[in-house]
């Protein structure tokens, strides 16, 4: 399927952002992925073939500095990627939607349903491993006096992965994020929300994603913990419980 493109910005700031749409029935889902991932990973994929098979309404897309979007990665911030992710929600889906995203796609989705106008139109959340407030608390927060000394001096740091190459960590990205925090605040979505999250997650504690249960006291916010899991929850019972938890939360949301 050949992707479409959507402007957001304008001027020097304008990137192509693209996105995959196949039309089906309602609550549709819009899928957000993570940090360096991008809208054709192995999750993203199986929801796509699942869209086809059950007739569901799927959005995905690439945040700019990823996969098919233009940009530079280096650019990225929440507030980029989230400008964008509203974006090709308001553009490109109508209806109740439920947003499922998968570590930062998590956080986003978050911010996202914060920031819709009409709350009817995200009508749940499904939250992988959500990475919420991750430039503080899981980046600057853990990085030793060195990393953030080299981060205000030169701007940028390369950080290791175990998935590939070292990759950019700019002061950009961890200052903006500070406008986007969480903190200890109550959260109040106005939608069922349910978490998986792997207890055996090295990159987002299990810990991080169940505090979201007692921020969001007296609401409708459940989790599900996968024991043996880690952080892609990418094997076939990780996307298998996947789907089973957007099939019931779509049913319940429907009436």
């Amino acid at each position: 399927m050949k992707p479409q493109m959507i402007t957001v910005g304008s001027g020097d700031d304008a990137r192509d952002i693209a996105l995959l749409h196949q039309p089906g029935s309602t609550p549709g889902i819009v899928w957000m992925q993570g940090f360096m991932s991008d809208m054709v990973s192995t999750k993203a994929a199986a929801l796509a073939d699942w869209a086809e098979t059950s007739g569901a309404e799927l959005t995905r897309f690439d945040y700019s500095g990823h996969g098919q979007s233009g940009g530079a990665f280096r650019d990225g911030t929440i507030s980029r990627w989230l400008e964008e992710s509203v974006a090709v929600f308001d553009r490109n889906t109508q209806g109740p939607q439920i947003v499922v995203g998968s570590s930062m796609g998590g956080y986003l989705a978050m911010l996202l349903e914060r920031r819709i106008a009409d709350p009817r139109r995200v009508a749940g959340l499904v939250l992988i491993a959500p990475a919420w407030d991750m430039t503080e608390a899981l980046m600057w927060a853990e990085f030793p006096e060195d990393v953030r000394a080299q981060l205000m001096s030169d701007g940028v740091w390369m950080r290791p992965s175990q998935y590939g190459e070292p990759y950019p960590i700019t002061r950009g990205l961890i200052e903006d994020g500070r406008g986007h925090l969480l903190g200890d605040a109550p959260w109040r979505p106005n939608c069922p929300v349910r978490i998986i999250h792997g207890r055996l997650d090295p990159d987002v504690p299990f810990a991080h994603g169940a505090a979201l249960v007692d921020k969001a006291f007296d609401q409708d916010v459940r989790l599900i913990e996968v024991p043996d899991g880690e952080h892609r929850l990418s094997r076939p019972e990780d996307i298998a419980l996947l789907i089973a938890t957007i099939e019931a939360l779509r049913a319940d949301v429907a009436g």
